[in-house]
C-alpha cells in the first residue's frame, strides 16, 4: 500500500472537534507538503479558533498528522480554492 496524503478541514463544535471535508492530494511527500505550504493560517491555536486544517500522512493504514493550521473563514475560502488549484493542476498537468 502506496503512503497517501490528505488534507482534512475541522470545526470545532459544543461537541468536540468534527471533521467535514477531506482532501487527497497524493502519495508524493514532497508535493503534497508543498500545496499544504501555500495555504494560509496560524500555528499559534488559542481557545478562540474554530476551524483548521490538517495535513496527514496515512503509511500502512496509520494515520499521522504532520502539521495543521488555524484559519478563518476567509482564509478557509481562500485555501479550498489553493488546494483545488492544486487538484487540477496535479491531475491535468503533472502527467504530461
Amino acid at each position: 500500500m502506496e503512503t497517501q496524503f490528505y488534507i482534512t478541514l475541522t470545526l470545532k463544535t459544543h461537541k468536540g472537534l468534527e471533521s467535514f471535508a477531506k482532501f487527497f492530494i497524493g502519495n508524493n511527500r514532497h508535493r503534497a507538503y508543498e500545496i499544504f505550504k501555500q495555504l494560509i493560517g496560524s500555528h499559534d491555536v488559542s481557545e478562540e479558533n474554530i476551524l483548521y486544517f490538517d495535513f496527514w500522512e496515512i503509511e500502512k493504514g496509520l494515520p499521522v498528522n504532520l502539521d495543521f493550521i488555524a484559519c478563518t473563514l476567509n482564509q478557509l475560502a481562500e485555501n479550498c480554492r489553493i488546494i483545488t488549484k492544486e487538484l487540477f493542476k496535479l491531475e491535468n498537468f503533472e502527467s504530461l
